[in-house]
């Protein structure tokens, strides 16, 4: 079993910062792929960013490319979004999502979730 928390979240100005985090316990974290979800309201959850094993990354939503930047670190057992130039758009709960083995993009292909924080732009 993995144990996924995420924090970080509030509200923001469109144009500005903010980077959620995403604490894991209960499995060596190194051998967990990573991923970010989010879902806005009356919408389904959708996939916003990944990484690797190893920390490489497992690629970005179209949406968020350039803006967004997911990142882990292995000895602190944490995976962060850092999430630049926000839209009203990007207003939603951000999920942190693990598995064991290969990084994909698909929300099925998750076993393990967070309980998600709320990120709200205001424009």
């Amino acid at each position: 079993q993995v144990q996924l928390v995420e924090s970080g979240g509030g509200l923001v100005q469109a144009g500005g910062s903010l980077r959620v985090s995403c604490a894991a316990s209960g499995r060596t974290f190194s051998t967990l792929a990573l991923a970010w979800f989010r879902q806005a309201p009356g919408l389904e959850r959708e996939f916003v960013a990944a990484i690797t094993r190893s920390g490489a990354s497992g690629g970005y939503a179209d949406s968020v490319r350039g803006r967004f930047t997911i990142s882990r670190d292995n000895a602190k057992n944490t995976v962060n979004l850092q999430m630049n130039s926000l839209k009203p758009e990007d207003t939603a709960v951000y999920y942190c999502a693990a598995r064991a083995g290969v990084v994909v993009t698909g929300r099925r292909d998750y076993d393990y979730w967070g309980q998600g924080t709320q990120v709200t732009v205001s424009s």
